[in-house]
């Protein structure tokens, strides 16, 4: 496998971006894995190389560049990821400046580069690709798809946050302009996502271009599908996984 770091040129500076591919058989279609609040980290590095020994080119973009070289990794004492509700309140203020930072706009804008600065110089397919996310990253997945239906047309939403929103401007709304396929992940526990948006985004899709499928994993908390968390929930995980790469299969092909 091929790993590498690139500094991807975007309107508002550099954007350091994990890539890794398969040595061989290149092109290859690409995957962007939109991270969570969290930031980079090796936990994400594995899942891209997950993705990329399946065939595929996944790349991992920072986006909370423009406000510095941010990482957020706080630990019990079993080495696992500490989740937000159990972290002191001013550690939790920490981890949450830089996503209120970020905006919507932002990473459409910075996906946009991502899309340039592949079609110009890396072993990448022309056309379809794919796209995973994870709590804030899932909202980011719907941006996308809708931003981009030409090129994203096989998505996932793990555990997304604010995916229901007052106004016309909701981020469902985006994804119902979403082209191929859209899979969401969805926890039974999730204050970040009740039973009604599940409802909502599902009724919201059945008007759509693109296929939509969604699982509701029960016994399931907001982040489960992230392996070193303290809730890892690794049969709702591998469902997903199985789902993920059925559609990328189907849409993108692989090696």
């Amino acid at each position: 496998m091929i790993e590498k770091t690139l500094m991807i040129p975007t309107s508002a500076g550099f954007m350091e971006t994990f890539v890794t591919h398969p040595e061989k058989s290149s092109p290859f279609s690409a995957i962007v894995l939109y991270m969570d609040v969290w930031g980079l980290r090796e936990e994400l590095f594995d899942m891209a190389r997950r993705i990329a020994g399946a065939g595929y080119y996944c790349l991992v973009p920072d986006l909370y560049y423009r406000f510095g070289r941010i990482r957020h990794a706080f630990r019990n004492d079993k080495n696992q990821m500490i989740s937000m509700e159990l972290l002191e309140p001013h550690q939790q203020e920490a981890v949450r400046i830089p996503m209120r930072q970020l905006t919507d706009p932002m990473v459409v804008e910075d996906t946009e580069a991502l899309l340039r600065f592949i079609d110009r110089t890396e072993p990448v397919k022309p056309g379809a690709m794919g796209s995973i996310g994870y709590c804030m990253g899932g909202r980011h997945v719907f941006r996308v798809a809708g931003a981009y239906p030409e090129r994203f047309r096989a998505n996932a939403c793990l555990h997304g946050t604010r995916l229901v929103t007052p106004g016309e401007d909701s981020p469902h709304r985006s994804a119902m302009k979403a082209e191929g396929e859209l899979y969401c992940g969805f926890a039974e526990k999730d204050v970040f996502a009740s039973i009604q948006d599940v409802d909502t985004i599902a009724q919201s899709m059945k008007g759509a271009k693109a296929r939509y499928q969604y699982e509701l994993h029960l016994g399931a908390d907001h982040g489960y599908a992230l392996p070193d968390r303290d809730i890892y929930h690794k049969s709702a995980a591998e469902l997903d996984w199985q789902l993920m790469f059925a559609m990328w299969q189907r849409q993108l092909g692989a090696c």
